[in-house]
């Protein structure tokens, strides 16, 4: 079912939550809400829910405005972060939960809500727990068995608030491995609310980046990191390195750096320029052996502190006025260059992207 939300206007007293949002959620598409605490994604999703009545604008679902309609009648399921499910049921009890609860014209018999139940157990890898109770789940058992919940009922929409937010980082990352191949199984339109960029960026087919109850930019994942729209969301979407400076006819000029480095700009003046640490090449300084011919628009830096990680080194700079910067570099690349804490370098960007300073 396609969702479509016009001019949308919320406040909580003097805050505004949503400020004239419009979207547009295509059916069997799975969208992540990314954004900082207070940005309005939580709202959204529960103005698009029923569980919260916007102050101006439309919820259109399936081409319906489904102001009036409460939330139980918007065929919508909900998975919160804290899993809410009942302590006192099993997980079969809990799962069954809304079919038996459903008006008795609508409720399904007791034989086909065990058969619909165990079909979602075995989807959702909880077969063998249908008689544990929530207390002797894992967090991600528990996750997945209100996911089975909200399944159940055959929603056509699906809503994740910040699903994975209480879970350790390595079940997050097996749980949204396993959501993503949920969704290509099911095709249920799904919106998901997180904060982690890493979890938008590898589980989405499009996201949403917000920030003060607006819509920064949306688009597909590469296509937002790749070119972003405003510095908010070049620094919200991933690791970045800014660097302030001008941008004059010649390219941008960062301070510290006698030359400029050739950048695609509309304006000139007072300039934030942005490079991805991965994007910061690295040359030692004249006189060190080995040393290659350095570009021009190098700034000069110091290596401050040398972190490895897997095949990766992650290389801490500081510049003139104590400005920090960070490199990436692979681990052969790395040993190349032969240097040590405290040595000089000259950091060149690669690819850099610049914005007007405001």
């Amino acid at each position: 079912m396609g969702i479509t939300v016009r001019n949308l206007q919320k406040r909580f007293g003097n805050f505004t939550a949503l400020n004239d949002v419009s979207l547009d959620f295509p059916p069997g598409e799975l969208v992540a809400l990314l954004g900082p605490s207070g940005c309005g994604k939580t709202t959204l999703l529960r103005v698009v829910a029923g569980l919260e009545h916007a102050d101006a604008g439309q919820v259109v679902l399936q081409g319906q405005d489904v102001g009036p309609v409460g939330a139980r009648e918007r065929q919508i399921g909900f998975v919160f972060q804290h899993y809410a499910l009942f302590r006192h049921m099993t997980v079969f009890e809990n799962v069954a939960f809304g079919l038996r609860v459903k008006p008795r014209g609508q409720r399904p018999s007791e034989s086909a809500i065990r058969d619909k139940v165990r079909e979602l157990l075995r989807l959702v890898q909880l077969d063998g727990f249908a008689q544990r109770y929530p207390s002797e789940l894992s967090g991600g058992q528990r996750q997945r068995t209100a996911l089975a919940r909200a399944l159940a009922v055959e929603p056509k929409v699906l809503l994740l608030d910040e699903p994975f937010g209480a879970l350790d980082a390595k079940v997050r990352k097996e749980l949204r491995s396993w959501l993503r191949r949920l969704h290509d199984e099911l095709h249920i339109s799904t919106i998901f609310v997180t904060h982690d960029q890493e979890e938008a960026l590898e589980v989405a087919d499009r996201i949403v980046v917000m920030n003060h109850g607006r819509v920064e930019q949306a688009g597909a994942p590469q296509d937002l990191y790749d070119r972003p729209r405003t510095s908010f969301v070049y620094e919200f979407l991933g690791a970045a390195n800014r660097l302030s400076g001008r941008v004059e006819a010649a390219g941008f000029v960062a301070d510290g750096a006698a030359q400029p480095i050739s950048v695609t700009a509309d304006f000139s003046g007072p300039a934030r320029a942005y490079v991805r640490p991965h994007d910061l090449a690295l040359y030692p300084r004249a006189g060190a052996s080995g040393e290659r011919e350095v570009p021009d628009g190098g700034i000069v830096v110091n290596v401050r502190r040398v972190v490895t990680f897997g095949g990766s080194v992650r290389v801490e700079l500081e510049g003139r006025g104590g400005n920090l910067l960070e490199a990436e570099l692979d681990r052969d690349a790395w040993r190349a260059l032969r240097l040590e804490v405290g040595d000089g370098v000259t950091a060149v960007p690669r690819l850099l992207r610049v914005f007007r300073a405001i």
